[in-house]
């Protein structure tokens, strides 16, 4: 985990706005007592979370999308670390470990890597330490029985979390096999063909290698899956989908129905919970859309998800604040942190 920066009292104070007669979740949350005991100082925290950042966009580069996922990491922190503490959330119950730097591996790849095909090939490579690293770190966080919060990046990194997860959890005797379900609010399947590890394949590669047993996504939508995607999902009894417009335009089954349609099919073991903000109309991503589910609708999916199920992990990906065609939305990291801060609420109650 060469890449990874711990974060001490005086990091997270920071960016914590300190106003007399109130107590902001900066505060309150904890930091790692000693980085080089990572495991001592897991066990020996009180937290149920571990809260840690991924702001990378390799991901999304190797998948031929727009940059500036690593963008939304430091909008968010500085957005969730001066909610108030109080008892609705008090911010005892989460260890804010740090987040990811990857940015040497961009600067390399862009330096050195010549023509388009050779630098999606140099992206697509560099995945796989992104991997290595991730998985690395959740699989310590959870074989010490603590529930990883990501917030991303691509969702490239659905895959080590998994996996790491997995891995972990069986490590901690928490499941007999190293195997886990997951849930996905997206407008992409995120299940394409491994052809070389990007932003749309990681739930592709965990089903491949083991470690995805059932994988339910949730708000589809129908004019970007393809159709070698469709037939893929569809032929496999492991697989689930309800696309947005059998929600929303044909009404077969409610949004909340479709959730709980996903909490039953995924409720047999542990369950990573995944949202990837392009399902959130107009909000800013990699593949931002005027079509998706209203914001109330991503934090009951968040409320209603992690409280039904077994969770193994949350993951929130592909968000920007400032994507590299432009595009900015100062919105993005209070966004994500009213997701982070419902989904600790509902595991708490």
């Amino acid at each position: 985990m060469s890449h990874f920066k711990f974060y001490n009292k005086h990091d997270v104070l920071s960016v914590t706005r300190i106003r007399r007669f109130e107590t902001k979740l900066g505060e309150r949350v904890q930091v790692i007592k000693d980085p080089d005991a990572l495991e001592t100082s897991l066990q020996n925290s009180s937290a149920s979370f571990v809260l840690l950042g991924i702001p990378e966009d390799i991901g999304v580069k190797a998948n031929m999308g727009i940059g500036g996922t690593d963008s939304a990491w430091l909008a968010f922190l500085h957005a969730f670390l001066n909610i108030q503490s109080n008892d609705f959330l008090e911010g005892g119950s989460i260890l804010l470990l740090g987040h990811f730097d990857f940015s040497d591996i961009e600067q390399l790849i862009e330096k050195n890597a010549h023509g388009f095909d050779e630098r999606l090939e140099a992206y697509r490579h560099a995945v796989n330490t992104i991997d290595d690293e991730v998985e690395q770190l959740i699989h310590i966080i959870t074989q010490n029985k603590k529930i990883p919060i990501v917030i991303g990046g691509g969702h490239n990194n659905s895959y080590p979390c998994i996996k790491g997860a997995a891995k972990g959890f069986y490590k901690a005797g928490v499941i007999p096999i190293a195997q886990i379900n997951a849930i996905n609010l997206d407008a992409h399947a995120d299940f394409r063909p491994m052809e070389g590890r990007h932003s749309g394949n990681g739930f592709s590669y965990a089903e491949a290698d083991g470690y995805l047993e059932k994988y339910c996504v949730l708000g589809l939508h129908e004019n970007y899956l393809p159709q070698n995607v469709w037939m893929d999902m569809v032929n496999n009894p492991f697989v689930d989908c309800i696309t947005y417009e059998d929600i929303f335009l044909h009404e077969k089954r409610t949004f909340l129905q479709a959730v709980g349609h996903a909490t039953d099919f995924t409720n047999d073991t542990l369950c990573g919970i995944e949202l990837d903000l392009d399902c959130i109309e107009n909000a800013l991503s990699s593949a931002s859309s005027p079509v998706g589910i209203s914001i109330n609708q991503a934090r009951q999916f968040i409320c209603f998800a992690s409280a039904d199920s077994k969770v193994a992990y949350l993951n929130i990906s592909e968000g920007a604040v400032q994507l590299s065609d432009g595009r900015t939305s100062a919105g993005t990291g209070k966004l994500i942190s009213y997701l982070v801060s419902d989904f600790v609420k509902s595991m708490m109650v």
